[in-house]
């Protein structure tokens, strides 16, 4: 059994869905050492999330805001958290919905996911800042 952990720092990006795959890819070189394993990444804040979804057509990552920005909306008068902005407790609720890691398979030394799959950053926040993600890989 071969475990690996890197930590990997992602540049500040605006409120939206963010394809990652690649910056986890080049962040966790020794994935190529894997021939049967898993990864788990896992994000170090509560503002934003991680999930798996459409990597092709990016309006699928627009329309993920949109549903979001409906179903968790700012300025919710019963919202107590808003020490940061109309945009913290949305932020949270919706991390709270998404997750905090995300689970993929490996195979051959590379990530097992599907022909249309990539790995979003899910910001929430307007100016949420630099984020922090560790990567851990396992397997044979």
């Amino acid at each position: 059994m071969k475990i690996y952990q890197a930590s990997i720092q992602l540049r500040a990006r605006a409120r939206g869905f963010h394809l990652i795959t690649a910056e986890v890819l080049q962040g966790i070189p020794q994935l190529r050492d894997i021939r049967t394993g898993m990864c788990q990444v896992f994000i170090q804040h509560t503002s934003a999330s991680l999930t798996i979804n459409e990597n092709a057509d990016p309006t699928v990552r627009i329309d993920f805001e949109t549903y979001f920005n409906k179903a968790v909306p700012e300025n919710d008068p019963d919202y107590e958290h808003n020490d940061e902005g109309p945009d913290d407790m949305p932020a949270h609720l919706k991390a709270a919905m998404l997750g905090s890691s995300v689970m993929i398979p490996v195979s051959n030394g590379r990530f097992a996911l599907g022909t249309w799959q990539g790995i979003y950053l899910c910001e929430h926040r307007n100016y949420g800042g630099a984020r922090s993600l560790v990567v851990t890989v396992w397997g044979e």
